[in-house]
Order: C-alpha cells, then structure tokens, then sequence
C-alpha cells in the first residue's frame, strides 16, 4: 500500500525557517509528479508548490515564490519543501501529495496519494 510519509512540521517565529520532508513507501517517485499544499483552519485546501520528478521541473504559488523552495533526492525517494521567511499567513497543515499526470497541476482532486499532514504554526 502506498503511503507518503511528510515530517518537518512544527513552531517557528515569524522571519524563521522549516524544511519538510516526505518519503514514500511502495511508490517510485519517477514517473509521478509530487505537490506540496497546505490548509488553513476554514480554509480550503490549496497548492502551494510542485515537481516533475524527472526533469525537475518546478511550479510555485504567487504568495510563496522567492521564499519557498521544492526539491527532491532521487537516491532517497524523498521530495523537500524548505520554507524561509515564515510569516504567521503561512500556519496550515502542510500536505504531500503524488500525482500520475505528467505535468505539475494545482487541482487537489488530480491527485492520487496523499500524506497524513504535518503541522507549521508560524508565530508573530
């Protein structure tokens, strides 16, 4: 059974920094594209960022381009999300997710596999 596995969360001031991780177990990442997103307590859920495993390609969010960075280990079967210049708009639970369409897409329903959420609470 597939799952996605994200680690990472937790408190942070504002102007701080986390890195998140996430690790698949039962799934190579190759022929996947993996998405980060994110939701906010009466939030909808939202994309936040993404990564065609092979090539590297990557797409962003408006609100978090220049500040947030995805990337993936392809040793390690593991997709990152560093996140500097934490502000406290930033607080959600923070999601992984695989998708099998081959390109990066923002839509949560085109996703296939999704990790458990880990918690980023950013502090003013």
């Amino acid at each position: 059974q597939v799952q996605l596995v994200e680690s990472g969360g937790g408190l942070v001031q504002a102007g701080g920094s986390l890195r998140l991780s996430c690790a698949a177990s039962e799934l190579t990442f190759s022929s996947y594209t993996m998405g980060w997103f994110r939701q906010a307590p009466g939030k909808e859920r939202e994309f936040v960022a993404g990564i065609r495993w092979s090539a590297g390609t990557t797409v962003y969010a408006d609100s978090v381009k220049g500040r947030f960075t995805i990337s993936r280990d392809i040793a390690k079967n593991t997709v990152y999300l560093q996140m500097n210049s934490l502000n406290p708009e930033d607080t959600a639970v923070y999601y992984c997710a695989a998708s099998k369409v081959p390109a990066i897409i923002r839509a949560p329903s085109r996703y296939d596999y999704w990790g458990q959420g880990t918690q980023v609470t950013v502090s003013s």
